[in-house]
């Protein structure tokens, strides 16, 4: 009897424990949209922070880099300087994609040069920058050709520049000149970003300066306009070649950008 009266207790009280839990399961359940809902929320602003343009902007800046090295653009004077070369170069400004055609058909050459050297591949936009890509550009002092060799330089790196050839006028052969000056420029400086701006203004010219102004940081240095917008211009032609949606070029919309955040959508 008392075995039996045991038993139905024991059952008696499974029974509640089992109904109790069935209730606060059935209870939580309800609690579930509710939740799910609060959660979607959470999400939805997180998501709406994530593409403010401000958070585009500095998620699109830290990207943003020369030769492997990431451009200062957290420096208020670099930002500036940064974004008005950038913005002469965008297609609103440009209304052409002459840029992106010539970079199509030359780019890809000059980089496959450039690799054989162990040259950053961001040099490749040096001859965009010096001659537009028209071998037949001359400057008011000599250079000439697609990466705008003085007659004597060129010479030096293996070019035949007389009154019958001019082989600054040949992209592969002047290429390869350009590919050993830069090395040269390298063993010089042993920095890709003072490389770039040496080529523009001359080694011996950079080195007096840095001298004088006692740093080695192309950012801090005061040079000539020339050379002082030098690196901005290649970053920035980097920047369209490479980002054409991003800067306007909508007949390159269907190549997806080289940087393109998880959560950003061109809006530029």
């Amino acid at each position: 009897m008392i075995r039996k009266k045991v038993l139905c207790s024991s059952i008696v009280l499974a029974v509640m424990l089992l109904s109790k839990l069935y209730s606060s399961a059935h209870s939580a359940s309800k609690r579930d949209p509710i939740r799910t809902a609060m959660l979607a929320q959470v999400e939805k602003r997180k998501k709406a922070i994530a593409l403010s343009p401000e958070k585009q902007k500095e998620a699109y800046y830290s990207s943003i880099r020369f030769a492997d090295r990431r451009v200062p653009l957290q420096n208020p004077t670099v930002e500036v300087k940064f974004e008005r070369y950038l913005a002469n170069f965008s297609f609103r400004r440009q209304q052409s994609y002459d840029l992106h055609k010539k970079a199509a058909k030359h780019l890809p050459k000059i980089a496959s040069i450039l690799r054989s050297y162990g040259i950053p591949e961001d040099f490749k936009y040096i001859p965009l920058i010096e001659s537009d890509m028209n071998p037949r550009v001359t400057s008011h002092r000599g250079a000439g050709g697609y990466w705008q060799f003085m007659p004597a330089t060129a010479r030096l790196y293996g070019l035949r520049v007389d009154g019958q050839v001019d082989e600054r006028k040949d992209l592969i052969k002047s290429t390869h000149a350009a590919a050993r000056y830069l090395k040269s420029l390298y063993k010089e400086f042993d920095d890709w970003t003072l490389v770039a701006a040496a080529y523009n203004v001359g080694g011996g010219n950079l080195k007096s300066t840095i001298r004088r102004q006692g740093t080695r940081d192309y950012y801090k240095l005061r040079l000539n306009k020339e050379t002082g917008s030098y690196i901005y211009k290649l970053v920035s032609v980097k920047q369209v070649i490479e980002n054409p949606n991003k800067h306007g070029y909508k007949r390159y919309a269907k190549m997806d950008d080289k940087y393109q955040h998880i959560n950003e959508q061109n809006l530029l």
